[in-house]
């Protein structure tokens, strides 16, 4: 288990609104509270994309909500390795000390995208923590099958938005997916995707130009601190897990669409599936009105 070496808040400042921090494993990590309610922990994708993107005022009407900032993203510390280094086991273990370090003794853990392959591992690593996870936009394993699928959604695209103006620019940072090897190249694909992850996009280019414009976005390699990927492969552990979950997927996300939700809904024992008609990746600003009616459902029934 990680340690903190820091003074800590007192127990019952540590879900006060707004931004905290706590030590772990030599690091400074950061945290932002919001809303009020049960207590929900979530997880932000990328690897390596800023917090904000996640929040969701719907969901803050009715839970309180933990947005975190995993190690190298955002504010938080980054490792000595950096930017290597961060596997799943590494965050995993830092979700463990932030949920000891809250004032509850159990949380719904919500993960999205990258954080959703963390939640599902957090989830089969330390069940005890947890009264249940949200997978949003996961998949239960990425290797070479993946990638295919992604380049089928992303064909599917191109197809459905011939000749629109963005599709270019949006095709070109996919295609430039593969050279991202800083901060700042990775901040120019995690806005230029946008289009691609955002289904409405294409009928309403300027309401998502903020989104755009606000993401903030860290180079993280994917390879653990010897240069070795750090795979994603649950199918074997997923039908062992033993907290209930929530999966969602976006109709038309080309990332981590609907055939992984189905795939992860199968595999999990007490699982259920929403499927979100009208989103693509981020479909708790594109339906978030269902998006937070589900999830508070689920966490609090």
């Amino acid at each position: 288990m990680a340690t903190s070496s820091a003074p800590s808040a007192p127990s019952a400042d540590r879900l006060t609104e707004g931004p905290h921090s706590f030590d772990v494993d030599g690091l400074t990590l950061r945290y932002h509270v919001h809303g009020a309610g049960p207590v929900c922990v979530a997880v932000p994708g990328g690897p390596g994309i800023a917090w904000e993107y996640l929040r969701s005022a719907a969901l803050e009407q009715h839970l309180t909500m933990v947005y975190v900032e995993p190690a190298g993203t955002g504010d938080s510390g980054r490792l000595a390795t950096h930017p290597h280094g961060y596997t799943r086991d590494l965050y995993s273990r830092h979700l463990a000390a932030l949920i000891d370090h809250l004032p509850v003794a159990r949380v719904h853990l919500l993960g999205h995208s990258h954080g959703g392959f963390v939640a599902q591992h957090h989830a089969i690593l330390r069940p005890d923590q947890l009264a249940g996870v949200v997978l949003y936009e996961s998949a239960p394993a990425t290797g070479p099958e993946f990638g295919a699928e992604a380049a089928r959604m992303v064909g599917e695209l191109a197809e459905r938005h011939a000749g629109n103006p963005h599709l270019a620019d949006t095709l070109q940072a996919f295609a430039s997916i593969p050279t991202i090897s800083d901060d700042a190249s990775m901040m120019r694909v995690a806005r230029g995707i946008i289009p691609a992850y955002v289904a409405s996009f294409w009928a309403d280019p300027e309401r998502w130009t903020e989104l755009q414009e606000q993401i903030r976005a860290t180079y993280i390699s994917g390879l653990d601190e010897h240069g070795t990927p750090d795979p994603v492969d649950d199918r074997a552990a997923l039908p062992t897990l033993r907290v209930p979950a929530l999966v969602v997927a976006g109709r038309f996300d080309v990332i981590c669409g609907v055939r992984w939700g189905q795939e992860l809904n199968s595999l999990i024992p007490d699982s259920r599936l929403l499927i979100l008609e009208n989103s693509g990746h981020l479909g708790h600003l594109e339906e978030p009105e269902l998006f937070a009616e589900a999830v508070t459902a689920f966490v609090a029934p």
